[in-house]
């Protein structure tokens, strides 16, 4: 099993900034299919954004397109999620996913994702 950490959340205002990071922790791994999703409190873990393995297809909530940007840095074995113009409603914790096996494209689906992280808290006040 894969360990994955994420870090780079914080507490913001609205219409600010936080660029999320995602690496795995101990045994390593490259091009997989990776997600973000997030849960606010009392709320179901819901889908952000997706990476393909080759890096070259994304996919996005609606409520986070042209908002949030989700990349990867092979050297690194990184994957971000730059997030602008934040809002109140993108409170919560994120967490990021990695799904195993040689797939294509992305998913959206949590239950499509093996391992995942403990999760970075997100805060935007208005």
């Amino acid at each position: 099993q894969v360990q994955l950490v994420e870090s780079g959340g914080g507490s913001v205002q609205t219409g600010g900034s936080l660029r999320l990071s995602c690496a795995p922790s101990g045994r390593t791994f490259t091009n997989a299919p990776m997600g973000w999703f997030r849960q606010a409190p009392g709320k179901e873990r819901e889908f952000v954004a997706a990476l393909s393995r080759s890096g070259r297809i994304t996919d996005y909530a609606d409520s986070v397109k042209g908002r949030f940007t989700i990349s990867r840095d092979n050297a690194k074995i990184t994957v971000y999620l730059q997030m602008s113009s934040l809002k109140p409603e993108d409170t919560g914790v994120y967490f990021c996913a990695a799904k195993r096996g040689i797939y294509g494209g992305t998913y959206s689906s949590p239950d499509e994702y093996e391992d995942w992280g403990q999760g970075t808290q997100v805060t935007v006040s208005s």
